[in-house]
């Protein structure tokens, strides 16, 4: 099958000509990234799309898991949008664990805007799986 190049994936993939390209910075239990959105990321005019301000809450916790040796998928994510993201207005995403049980690890995460104000939260589960996911997010070989 074609498109399975991890170095593709959507939110940290480098080699992704259309994607997020996100980098990460671990500080102790807490993983956490920057994004700015740029016009192409509305919904509303000069308002970030929110599906992909999940997208970037979805990818700081997957991230964490796979960081920490748990390479998982999500199963199930809870968001609560609190404030709008403009366009062009950077986002400070971090992601810390909750609990871990068996395949289940449950994470938090959180997007505020440069001046701190909270614009989302959520919560989420992933399934731990196999360790042989085509060397892992963004193509980072563990």
């Amino acid at each position: 099958m074609g498109g399975q190049d991890p170095r593709m994936c959507f939110a940290c993939g480098r080699d992704n000509p259309i994607g997020l390209r996100l980098s990460f910075v671990e500080d102790g239990e807490t993983l956490a990234t920057t994004f700015t959105p740029r016009p192409e990321h509305q919904g509303w005019p000069g308002w970030t799309h929110g599906g992909l301000v999940l997208t970037v809450l979805d990818e700081v916790m997957a991230q964490w898991c796979w960081r920490h040796g748990l390479p998982a998928m999500t199963a199930e994510m809870t968001v609560r949008f609190r404030h709008g993201v403009p366009t062009g207005r950077t986002i400070h995403v971090t992601a810390r664990p909750l609990r871990q049980k068996g395949r289940l690890v449950e994470l938090k995460a959180e997007a505020r805007l440069d001046d701190g104000t909270p614009a989302a939260q959520a919560t989420a589960k992933f399934i731990r799986t196999s360790a042989a996911l085509n060397g892992g997010p963004g193509g980072a070989a563990r």
